[in-house]
């Protein structure tokens, strides 16, 4: 089989996130019972956002908006892009779904407004310790597609200020930019062609000394991310994995859904089932599972229905275009 380009690459990601973004829509918020009782298995319409199947949300717009701007040109993103295209999202439904904007988390919903009282991008996200929703790590993936992060020998200290200027825009506290910046180091490993597991002790290796150097504050790392850190995430049960809008609960709920399963829809479908933040898990999973078992492993019936496929495979070949096809 010839190795993926980069172009088949960004198609499985943005396709793998949009997918498993549209599962979760339809049953958003339900309980973990109610998902035993009645789990998904395929796309569904309507449920908690009155939906048709293959509707994304919040997620995958955000990340489209991302992705538009990445797409522009290399060098350091241009966050005010970014920033009139998050604006233009939440008012004017720009790179909706269906042409309505729905389902829009707190922290992002105050950044957004600041935003549009002229706030500077990296200023805008509230960065208390009670702001550490997941809303930038939903949206972080396309940053994998950057320059900083293609480099042949990554360095990790521009890797995390690229990193955390990005995620401010609408989270501004450093445990969200780790979520993220450990969210893309596995992704920068599937990418690079390795496993899950690999990409997940690759991740381990690099950010462990990394953090222990002192790069961040001790607590953010030592406390929240130890289980994503330690190596053991995927020995973990599924009632020791919480599937709640909290950052840290959504990297290890997506990790866990990554390293437990064997191919893209095991993989989206046991994210989506957990319950809770259903629409947020399934997209953060779904693009690392489009990474890792790329277009192909992904169920053609599932992408028949997803809205705007068009426009997120041109989007995709945009963003990758920004460096060659290797």
């Amino acid at each position: 089989m010839a190795a993926a380009t980069l172009t088949d690459s960004a198609r499985a990601t943005l396709l793998g996130l949009a997918v498993g973004d549209a599962l979760g829509v339809p049953v958003e918020f339900q309980p973990r019972a109610a998902r035993l009782k009645d789990p998904v298995t395929g796309m569904r319409a309507f449920g908690t956002h009155q939906q048709p199947a293959g509707t994304w949300s919040d997620d995958s717009s955000l990340t489209f908006c991302l992705a538009e701007t990445l797409a522009r040109a290399g060098g350091m993103p241009d966050l005010g892009d970014f920033a009139r295209r998050s604006i233009n999202w939440l008012y004017q439904s720009y790179w909706t779904a269906t042409g309505e904007t729905f389902d829009v988390g707190n922290a992002t919903r105050t950044a957004i407004d600041r935003l549009q009282r002229g706030i500077t991008p990296t200023s805008a996200g509230p960065n208390s310790e009670f702001d550490n929703g997941n809303g930038a790590l939903m949206r972080i993936l396309p940053l994998v597609f950057h320059e900083t992060w293609q480099a042949e020998k990554l360095d990790l200290d521009v890797a995390w200020a690229l990193t955390e200027a990005v995620a401010s825009v609408t989270h501004g506290h450093a445990r969200s930019t780790l979520g993220c910046f450990l969210y893309l180091l596995v992704a920068r490993g599937l990418l690079a062609g390795n496993v899950p597991a690999g990409a997940y002790a690759q991740m381990c290796q690099q950010a462990k000394p990394w953090l222990a150097a002192g790069s961040i504050p001790a607590v953010v790392q030592d406390i929240h991310y130890a289980r994503v850190l330690n190596g053991a995430l995927p020995e973990l049960s599924a009632d020791e994995i919480k599937s709640s809008g909290y950052v840290v609960h959504t990297l290890e709920a997506a990790l866990w859904c990554l390293l437990t399963h064997n191919d893209y829809a095991a993989t989206v479908l046991a994210a989506v089932n957990l319950g809770e933040d259903t629409d947020t898990t399934g997209a953060v999973a779904g693009g690392l599972a489009g990474l890792a078992y790329g277009e192909a492993g992904i169920p053609a019936e599932w992408l028949a229905v997803l809205a705007r496929r068009a426009d997120i495979e041109e989007l995709a070949t945009r963003l990758a275009h920004r460096n060659s096809d290797r």
